[in-house]
C-alpha cells in the first residue's frame, strides 16, 4: 500500500515537472501581453542581467523586451547612435512614461554599448551638436 502511494506520488510529481518544463519553453514571456507592473518588472529583470561587453543586437533586444517606450537616435561619422528607454519603475501614477521612470540603453551600430545613466552621458557627450546645448 506505501509503495503504490509513493509510486503515485513520484509520477504525479514527474507529471508535474514535465508540464512546467513544457510551459516554460514553449510559452515565453510576453512584453506586450503584460500589466504595467509585471511588464516593469520583467524589463528591470532583464536589463539587470545584460552586459554590454556581451555583444547583444538591437534587433534580439527588442524580440525580447518589445518595442521601447521611448527612443532617440542620430548618425554622426557613419556610425548610428540610438538610446532606448524602457520603463523599469513608476514615479507618478499619470499614465505618462516619461524618461525619469526608464532605464536607457545605448546602441551603437545596432549592438548594446552602455547601459542606464552611463548610457545616457555617453549619447549626449557622442552627439555632434552637444556643445550647442550647453
Amino acid at each position: 500500500m506505501k509503495m503504490k502511494i509513493l509510486l503515485w506520488l513520484l509520477v504525479g510529481i514527474g507529471i508535474y515537472l514535465l508540464m512546467t518544463s513544457l510551459v516554460l519553453r514553449f510559452y515565453p514571456d510576453n512584453p506586450a501581453q503584460m500589466n504595467w507592473q509585471d511588464r516593469e518588472a520583467f524589463n528591470t529583470k532583464f536589463i539587470q542581467r545584460l552586459n554590454p561587453t556581451k555583444p547583444i543586437s538591437q534587433e534580439e533586444l527588442i524580440n525580447r523586451l518589445g518595442s521601447p517606450d521611448i527612443t532617440e537616435a542620430y548618425r554622426h561619422e557613419g556610425q548610428v547612435y540610438q538610446l532606448f528607454y524602457y520603463r523599469t519603475h513608476r514615479k507618478a501614477a499619470d499614465g505618462i512614461t516619461t524618461a525619469d521612470e526608464c532605464t536607457a540603453l545605448l546602441f551603437i551600430d545596432r549592438q548594446l554599448a552602455s547601459i542606464g545613466d552611463v548610457a545616457i552621458n555617453r549619447y549626449l557627450e557622442l552627439q555632434p551638436n552637444a556643445r550647442s546645448r550647453q
